[in-house]
């Protein structure tokens, strides 16, 4: 029985806010309720709080809001109204707060800065956005002056100052020197946090005259340089070995204020030689693990997200061979405010009561104010249902007029927050949400939950009725909760139905009526059964299944888990499946499952595959059953089991399998007990209270299992209190005000006796002292209600009996619901490393704020636009998830010289936070993609025309295009390469004095500043002149042609038959005797009686020499009696040869005639001289 609590004073307060919170009105995320319902503005988009803006492109102050009906927007600046309509730069979006200045039509940014802030505001109240202060970005030149060569001694130390221009924001330092190399560092020179270059000694390799110190201004992407600095190291023998001597910080101590969350940068660098090395130490503590780092060659200490328990006094120590010197630096870690509770929008209805909290810490410790509307809450308009107490406001019997937004500003030294909170006053009748007739179904002895989401204002009571004319439902068989649905636990049968949900307020009354059917469950009746069997043969397992005649099945078979192999020889039929010629690798686990669109159930078998037997062939098969079971001993936890072993069929017993009924709580259904040795026909069998127990045996060999043994004699155990607790019990929330605690209920033999039921505690880690209790009916389920959002829980479940309870549990932890993050990632920074990847960055949400399970981070970022054709297009978002607390990642796949907008939310169990402010970043140029597209067209005989389209993706500003042709021969070789520079803004080129008849290959492409781009190749052919083409054609088509070389072929035929005649007769030719008579008397025929030829010498060797032909004492042949000799391709008139009859001297091509006219000629050219001709 539960004692009557009374409850302090001290804690009436706490108690009347929790009662507050939940009565508020939680209002459905319904599209179609959303758009009719009135609400407050509430601001969605802003620009950070500190905007520094690039002075060479258009400012853009984002103001966003949303609000029913929607918001109007103003703006002030510096604190007074600012009217955009007097400013012709300044405009405001449609439908939008948002301010854009016109930079880049003649503004000036600085003329824009100041402070601005926006104000959303309709007839329910008035939100403002924070302070944002705009400023110019500046990257301003390095100062003229005049530096000095450092003449530094071998081993002494040195310093060279930066002294980068004060820039906007600052600038990066880095060191390079003329080749834009940077210059190397290492634990002798390094650089330090203020840019100067430091050197703890200096070495002969030090001298050279460009060390030139570089800062980068990353808003506007320039970088400035100082003048090259020279350095001249001098040597003296021999080099003096120093003790370590601190070159920054100066002094013994020194003292460091951060702030929380930021990074901790702390510096130590000292001169000497041997170069000193530099450790660190926390006096009186230790540094922080995972959070502490050690950059620049230890001689920087980094902490991040640092805290107040960070303040201390850190020391550095820099140590040589010759001594130490330490100096120490006193931290001092303040804080801007930051949020314990920031305000939540309230809805209320009229006569509720609530309150608006707003509570936050800082370092010193923030001021809270409250202003109303946008107006300080001690001039604002005086509303009786409204007090403020410090940080709280408390509302009291709400009406309609007292809706209006409400701003905390909580601020200190070092910043401070701004939140809006609207209460909404919203006199509502009832509403339901959920579709009329909406149809549940559910199988058997399953849960049913069937929904009835409702509104209104006041809260609704929700009561439902089954059937038409049914009562209320009550009793412990059904769950009611708070958002209206309705839980059965374990539906049967008749709990089939018309379900009445019915929503009243004082407004109104409304009703939904849903369907309820209970399907049979689906069953495998007969399962596939485990199976030996010979190599090549044949096997087949069964899958016999009910279900439900409404619901369709389908059926699955998988082999070891996966899909059956693509093959023939597997037969998958209605009820079976078949393996044809089973093989060695057909081994495995074989398992049915059989899916409806409400359950599943699978069952499984082995196929083991041996060998055929040898012949005279042996049988080995399954052991026979045993029989004779026997029970002996009977005790309250224990019994003895004996039994005879069956025919164990030629493969000895290797094991028993001892299984179990309980014919008390699930009859006809075996569960395993133990196994024995084969050799054992006796075991002791522990057991449980309250089970009606029976037992089988079954006998295994290598073959495979027997059938089950006979069951045995039945035997009832006495109850008992249960010897365990629920098994896997969680405290998981499922709204942001419940903690749902489930575990998996004790089975039936494991209750140990009748009235089994579950003690259900719980309390809230580290704030409550006592457990609060509860018993509830055998369930698997308890919801409490109220609870402060994503806080953790001590949570145990004992189970109990009419004869007692279980052992005390074991606790486990658990957390309340989980609910949207609150804040946004800070800090996001975009660098870009080429022009498709960038890497973006970004500051860890305070863990406090996630109000859940931490799961990670999502960037979203889109393009904006091409910045080559200014052109906006359909935005798509794109979504990359980085898991847990990273808090950087890489952006690939983006488009060249493009921009865009990213932001960053964080994510829990619930779902995303608000977004950071969008960051807006650009690209660099790339290198084009091919023109789209290449025509030639207008062929003459010397000339082509040329178009072509601009690249579908410039990826950057055009430079120019580049064309190279050239000809193409008849036997596909390509002559020289000619190339051409176009002007980026030509689209048509006429190409002239080219050649007729030729063939040209194009090759085309675009430039922008970073390179070419992929080119596109075209072909084509100057025309022939048209009389040659004709004659050519005319001749060779004309009968008179054809006729003529038909005579010249039949009298060359008729010749060769008479001097085939004349030389077979002998003799002289008539000719012969003609030359005989004018023969040179120098040359005297050879004589048959000295081995020479007479008659049949040809006299027509000996002629003198004519112009054109050669003499056969030259071994030359005439040129008219071939065109081929080796002369035209020799240098000069005579060609040489070797004394074995090789060629001497350089081939090439013969001297060409000069054409008559143009590039004509009457010669088909030679390979050589079309080689030539591309020369």
């Amino acid at each position: 029985m539960m004692k009557k609590m009374s409850i302090p004073t001290s804690k009436a307060s706490l108690v009347l806010f929790l009662c507050q919170i939940i009565s508020a009105l939680d209002v459905p995320l319904d599209s179609k309720l959303l758009e009719e319902l009135s609400q407050p503005p509430t601001i969605t988009q802003q620009s950070p709080k500190d905007y520094i803006v690039d002075p060479r492109e258009n400012i853009v102050i984002q103001c966003e809001a949303k609000g029913k009906p929607p918001p109007s927007f103003s703006w002030t600046r510096n604190g007074t109204h600012f009217d955009i309509d007097k400013d012709a730069q300044v405009t405001m979006k449609p439908n939008s707060g948002t301010l854009v200045v016109n930079i880049m039509n003649g503004g000036k940014a600085e003329a824009y800065e100041g402070v601005y802030q926006c104000t959303a505001r309709n007839e329910r109240g008035a939100a403002i956005s924070n302070n944002i202060v705009i400023r110019p970005s500046r990257s301003p030149l390095w100062t003229k002056e005049k530096l000095e060569p450092n003449h530094v001694r071998e081993g002494d130390s040195l310093v060279l100052h930066c002294r980068p221009p004060v820039g906007l924001p600052p600038p990066i330092i880095f060191w390079m020197d003329n080749a834009f190399q940077r210059l190397p560092q290492s634990e002798r020179v390094s650089q330090g946090l203020n840019g100067d270059l430091y050197f703890s000694n200096v070495q002969p390799e030090d001298t050279r005259e460009d060390y030139i110190c570089y800062a980068r201004f990353n808003h506007t992407q320039t970088i400035q340089q100082k003048q090259p600095i020279s350095v001249k190291v001098f040597s003296t023998k021999p080099v003096t070995e120093r003790q370590p001597v601190l070159l920054t910080p100066t002094g013994s101590t020194s003292t460091k204020v951060e702030l929380r969350g930021n990074v901790l940068l702390l510096e130590c660098i000292a001169a000497g030689l041997p170069t000193p090395v530099i450790r660190w130490i926390k006096e009186g503590g230790e540094l922080p693990a995972n959070r502490t780092f050690f950059e620049n060659f230890k001689k920087t200490l980094k902490i991040i997200d640092v805290s107040e328990a960070d303040s201390g006094n850190y020391k550095c120590i820099a140590r040589n061979t010759l001594g130490s010197v330490h100096h120490v630096i006193s931290v001092t870690v303040k804080a801007a405010p930051y949020w314990i509770t920031a305000p939540r929008n309230l809805v209320l209805s009229p006569g509720e009561d609530g309150t608006l909290i707003c509570r936050a810490n800082g370092n010193p410790k923030p001021s809270i104010s409250w202003l109303a509307n946008g107006v300080p809450i001690a001039i604002a308009p005086e509303d009786p249902s409204r007090k403020v107490d410090g940080d709280t406001i408390i509302f009291s019997h709400v009406q309609e007029r007292s809706s209006a937004v409400y701003q905390c500003n909580a601020s200190n030294e070092y910043g401070y927050l701004l939140a809006n909170a609207f209460v909404n006053v919203l006199a509502e009748p009832p509403r339901i949400l959920t579709p009329a007739n909406k149809l549940y179904q559910v199988i058997a002895d399953s849960p049913a939950l069937l929904d009835c989401t409702y509104f209104g204002s006041p809260k609704p009571e929700i009561e439902w009725f089954k059937g038409v004319k049914g009562s209320i439902l009550r009793g412990n068989e059904y769950v009611f909760h708070d958002n209206g649905t309705l839980e059965i636990p374990v539906a049967q049968k008749n709990s089939a139905g018309t379900y009445t949900c019915v929503a009243r307020n004082e407004l109104g009354k409304i009703q939904n009526e849903v369907q309820l059917e209970i399907k049979d469950p689906t069953m495998i009746i007969k399962q596939p059964e485990y199976k030996v069997i010979q190599r090549y043969g044949q096997v087949s397992f069964e899958c016999i299944i009910k279900h439900d005649s409404t619901l369709l099945p389908t059926v699955t078979w998988l082999k070891n888990n996966d899909e059956l192999p693509d093959d023939e020889r597997f037969l998958v039929g209605k009820d079976n499946l078949t393996i044809m010629n089973v093989t060695d690798k057909d081994d495995g686990t074989y398992t049915c499952i059989v899916n409806t669109t409400l359950d599943s159930v699978s069952a499984s078998a082995v196929l083991t595959v041996v060998a055929a037997p040898p012949t005279p062939a042996i049988i080995y098969a399954r052991p026979n059953p045993p029989f004779d079971l026997e029970l002996t001993g009977q005790l309250e936890r224990s019994i003895d089991l004996s039994w005879i072993p069956g025919d164990e069929n030629n493969s000895p017993i290797t094991n028993f399998v001892i299984e179990y009924e309980d014919a008390l709580h699930e009859p006809g259904v075996w569960h395993y007990q133990t196994e024995v040795p084969g050799t054992q026909t006796t075991a002791q069998l522990k057991l449980s209270p309250y089970v009606n127990y029976s037992f089988r045996v079954i006998a295994v060999n290598k073959i495979g299992r027997s059938q089950p043994s006979e069951p045995s004699e039945q035997y009832l155990t006495k109850s008992a209190s249960p010897d365990e607790n629920p098994a896997n019990v969680q405290g998981i929330g499922s709204e942001p005000d419940n903690l749902v605690i489930t575990w998996e209920p004790l089975k039936g033999f494991q209750s140990n006796g009748p009235g089994l039921q579950y003690k259900v505690s719980w309390r809230q880690k580290d704030v409550d002292d006592e457990w609060t209790s509860v018993i509830v009916a055998n369930v698997s389920k308890y919801i409490v209600s109220g609870t402060p959002t994503f806080v953790p829980y001590e949570v145990k479940v004992q189970a109990l009996n009419d004869l007692g309870y279980a052992p005390e549990p074991s606790e486990v932890i658990g957390h309340s619901g989980e609910d949207l993050p609150m804040v946004a990632p800070g800090n996001v920074q975009v660098h870009v490393i080429n022009s498709t990847l960038a890497k973006v960055h970004w500051d860890p949400v305070p863990l406090k704020t996630v109000r859940g399970h931490l799961q990670g981070y999502k960037v979203y970022y889109w393009k904006v636009q091409s910045l080559s054709r200014r052109s906006r297009r359909h935005i798509e978002k794109k979504i990359l998830t980085f898991r847990g607390n990273k808090t950087f990642g890489m952006l690939p796949g983006l488009e060249p010289y493009s921009s865009y907008k990213l932001n960053v939310r964080v994510v829990n169990g619930k779902g995303e936070g608000p977004a950071s402010p969008d960051k807006v970043f650009n690209t660099p140029e790339g290198v084009p993609s091919s023109p789209s597209f290449l025509k030639i067209t207008n062929p003459t005989l010397d000339s082509l025309t040329l178009e072509w389209g601009s690249p579908t993706h410039p990826n950057g500003v055009l430079t120019s295009y580049t064309l190279k042709f050239q000809p193409i021969n008849n036997t596909h070789e390509l002559g020289p390469l000619v190339e051409i520079k176009i002007p980026a803004n030509e689209s048509s080129l006429i190409l002239k004095n080219l050649n007729y008849s030729t063939r040209y290959k194009f090759y085309f492409n675009a430039q922008t500043s970073v390179g070419s781009g992929s080119q596109i190749t075209e072909e084509a052919v100057t025309i022939m002149d048209e009389a040659m083409a004709s004659r050519q054609v005319d001749i060779a088509t004309q009968g008179w042609f054809i006729g003529l070389m038909c005579a010249v072929a039949l009298l060359i035929l008729i010749l060769l038959i008479v001097c085939f005649i004349r030389r077979n007769k002998g003799g002289k030719y008539p000719v012969k005797e003609k030359e005989d008579a004018h023969a040179d008397p120098e040359i005297q025929p050879m004589k048959e009686d000295d081995g020479t030829f007479g008659e049949y010498s040809d006299a027509e060797d000996h002629k003198p020499l004519k112009k054109g032909s050669r003499t056969p004492s030259d071994r030359t042949v005439k040129k008219e009696d071939s065109d081929d000799s080796l002369v035209d391709y020799g240098e000069g008139v005579n060609g040489q040869f070797n004394e074995d009859g090789s060629f001497i001297g350089q081939y090439s091509g013969k001297k060409e005639k000069e054409p008559a006219e143009g590039n004509e000629s009457s010669e088909a050219p030679s390979p050589v001289n079309a080689m030539n001709s591309f020369v």
